[in-house]
């Protein structure tokens, strides 16, 4: 594996002291003007400003808030996203940035310290490319896998996506930079995004989704939160005071500013409730942060200390980064070594569902190997929207989308490493041919006649939409079929945002998750193939067997009228989408949590993944008391050196498992390694609404260590004392 330090990185603006950034920010807003403050609240796109116009050195990316020079304030330059530097629509012609894998990628990792490298990665291009905001990362909880951005998100669990995020993030922001964490909150699905109302009541969400934001806030300390687009409890989400002002603030004590998704703001009075930057007005139906907020502010109906607030918390996040100091101006990058970082990742978030036989990794002497489907030839598969990047070397296939509200700005695209060039360099005295799939009699045949078969398998997921279904797009599923029919020795590779229904299963004997592999993805699944790199990744998410187990079986608003033609759809937005409630009928037992409180059998379950490995646990020693804490003992009893991913669970009294943490030890054959996990203890709690704490009943409660959450190996019980914790 690869080191994941930051040897010989730039050295980049420290960091200003928390406390110094807010009194340099009251004495910065003491000298500024009306109308200086003003022009902090609110922006547009570089791309709706004519060329003229621009500053010199103005980035085209998602936004543009003017700087004051005479006070020293930087312009904010803002791009997407979480996966690398994003060039919608080929905004900067040409321009290319490193890939990084989708998002439930990087979750399958589960590795902090690489998600960590990942974002300081990401961020130096930003930088160099002349950006100081970096709309990342993302940590909305995977709730339903048809949901279209699930790619983009670190998975269905608090801990390990809250973990994932926060380390994203610092990476980013330690290179003088903002990030901004979103979408906050319950924006877990793309139907009527604009829309609908997610109903639940506060301690579900405290004890799911907006614990994912608190542990993430608490680690990556983000400059910027951004609100998303649905209502909770039938208030927007960018007005919403209970999350913007009394959870974020109040409770949690976040002193940056809450910048608006774009087409997100409805009211200037949602400056009242804690939104404090209206990022996207030219997609939003008014100027709400600036046209319509000066005669509010000369009849007093908004008083101007709102918006002496919501500057302030933008210049704390502005000195506190360092952004004043960050010089952006375009410099070369180092597209090779960022490449390095991309396949690591790539490599560990890798899953190895299945592998009946130990048919992989494929031995040196196969003679003949066939690639079917997937654009194989050409690339791997990537997500459509905002979180798309361009790679190095560009797209090598785009296929615009005919339909839907996500036509207006996102595409089916291909490059990356090409599978079939990576194969061929890897088994270079094999034949390896490729056949399209388009025709799966034809693949059928081809496949009867080789070594082995291994058919790349796509699912195309977008920001704007979600999915009909859990099956593959159009007949792949039947071609995946009839190849394994021809041909036991099928290998079955997955290119998907989400999880998918797997009919064919019983018939193939090796299936790997490879997501959006990203920049170096046909390199890492080549290496996963050959076996120089041993699997470690493990599924961030449950793969259900059909949709009927799910809470919602038919996912909320799929039932609505499409878009018609006299609707105004912007950024993906229908602005005219009739208005509904979503329910999750799970609360905060999201995910594997679900399936535990129903005994329900998935077809793989959270945290499962498979190694070339083996791996022992025993010796395990619990502790109770304030929190749980428990060590034991990881050996390796194969033959090759691996990671793995052993993760410990509790089971309180009436409540479904939960994940209190995990470790990834890289052993040698042979070697052991004691592994320590300690709770958070608000793991260990429930909230209480009323009181507004978490609290901790005294009892018994059950510890696992585990291979995944469905999958116990060693088992314990200790006694939790009982507490309150502040929210």
């Amino acid at each position: 594996m690869i080191a994941l330090g930051c040897a010989g990185a730039e050295a980049k603006p420290a960091r200003t002291p928390l406390d110094a950034a807010e009194a340099r920010a009251e004495q910065t807003v003491a000298q500024m003007t009306q109308e200086e403050k003003i022009q902090l609240l609110h922006g547009t796109m570089a791309v709706f400003i004519p060329s003229a116009k621009r500053a010199p050195g103005m980035p085209v990316g998602a936004g543009v808030i003017a700087g004051i020079e005479r006070l020293g304030i930087p312009p904010q330059y803002a791009t997407d996203a979480s996966l690398g530097v994003s060039n919608i629509m080929d905004m900067r012609k040409g321009d290319v940035a490193t890939a990084l894998p989708s998002g439930l990628s990087l979750a399958a990792t589960w590795n902090p310290a690489l998600l960590r490298e990942g974002g300081r990665m990401i961020g130096s291009e930003a930088v160099a490319k002349g950006f100081n905001v970096m709309l990342a990362g993302g940590v909305n909880l995977v709730r339903d896998p048809r949901a279209g951005r699930n790619f983009e998100y670190l998975g269905e669990d608090p801990l390990l996506g809250g973990v994932l995020v926060g380390a994203q993030i610092e990476g980013v922001q330690s290179n003088g930079i903002i990030a901004t964490i979103k979408h906050f909150a319950l924006n877990n699905q793309e139907i009527g995004r604009s829309s609908a109302s997610v109903e639940m009541d506060e301690a579900a969400m405290r004890e799911s989704d907006l614990l994912a934001f608190q542990i993430g806030i608490e680690r990556g300390k983000p400059g910027s939160v951004m609100c998303s687009y649905n209502k909770v409890g039938g208030t927007y989400a960018c007005e919403n005071r209970f999350l913007l002002t009394d959870v974020l603030r109040r409770d949690w004590g976040f002193k940056g500013y809450v910048m608006s998704d774009w087409g997100a703001v409805h009211s200037t009075e949602a400056l009242l409730a804690g939104l404090d930057q209206q990022s996207g007005e030219m997609i939003d139906r008014k100027r709400w942060f600036s046209t319509e907020l000066k005669p509010k502010l000369a009849d007093g109906s908004i008083p101007l200390s709102a918006v002496d607030t919501a500057a302030k918390r933008i210049l704390w996040a502005i000195y506190a980064n360092g952004l004043d100091r960050t010089a952006i101006t375009p410099k070369p990058i180092d597209y090779a070594a960022n490449g390095e970082v991309a396949l690591q990742a790539a490599r560990e978030g890798t899953v190895l569902l299945r592998n009946e036989g130990n048919l992989l990794p494929l031995s040196g002497s196969v003679r003949s190997i066939v690639l079917i489907g997937g654009k194989a030839d050409l690339g791997v598969l990537s997500g459509g929207g905002s979180s798309q990047v361009v790679p190095v070397g560009g797209f090598r296939a785009v296929e615009k989308l005919e339909s839907g509200p996500a036509a207006v700005f996102a595409r089916r695209a291909w490059g990356g490493t090409p599978p079939l060039d990576a194969l061929r360099s890897t088994f270079g005295n094999a034949q390896i041919t490729f056949v399209d799939g388009s025709d799966a009699q034809a693949a059928a045949e081809a496949a009867k006649g080789a070594d082995v078969a291994i058919v790349f398998a796509t699912k195309f997921a977008t920001e704007a939409e979600d999915q009909r279904d859990l099956s593959l797009d159009g007949q792949q599923d039947a071609l995946i079929d009839a190849v394994a029919g021809a041909n036991p020795r099928t290998v079955v590779v997955l290119e998907t945002g989400n999880a998918v229904a797997m009919p064919w299963l019983d018939k193939v004997p090796a299936v790997l998750a490879a997501w959006y592999p990203g920049q170096r993805g046909g390199d890492a699944i080549a290496q996963i193939i050959a076996g120089t790199t041993n699997p470690s990744g493990r599924l961030p998410v449950t793969f259900p067997a059909s949709v009927r187990q799910l809470p919602n079986p038919v996912l909320p608003g799929s039932d609505l009228p499409p878009p018609s033609k006299e609707d105004k759809i912007t950024y993906g937005v229908n602005t005219n989408s009739p208005p509904f409630t979503i329910t999750y009928p799970e609360g905060s037992d999201a995910g594997y949590r679900w399936f535990d409180r129903k005994a329900e059998k998935p077809l793989f379950a959270f945290g499962h993944g498979l190694s070339y490995t083996s791996f022992r646990y025993s010796a395990l020693k619990a502790k109770g008391g304030r929190t749980v804490s428990a060590s034991f003992t990881v050996t390796n009893t194969g033959t090759r050196e691996g990671a793995d991913v052993p993760q410990v669970y509790v089971t309180l009294p009436g409540k479904a498992r939960r994940l209190i943490g995990w470790d990834k030890p890289v052993l040698k054959p042979g070697e052991s390694r004691t592994v320590t996990i300690e709770a958070d203890p608000r793991l260990l709690a429930s909230f209480d609404a009323a009181l507004g704490r978490w609290v901790v009943k005294p009892g018994k409660v059950k510890i696992e260590v585990a291979r995944s959450a469905s999958d116990p190996v060693l088992t314990g019980q200790v006694q939790l004392a009982a507490q309150t914790i502040r929210p």
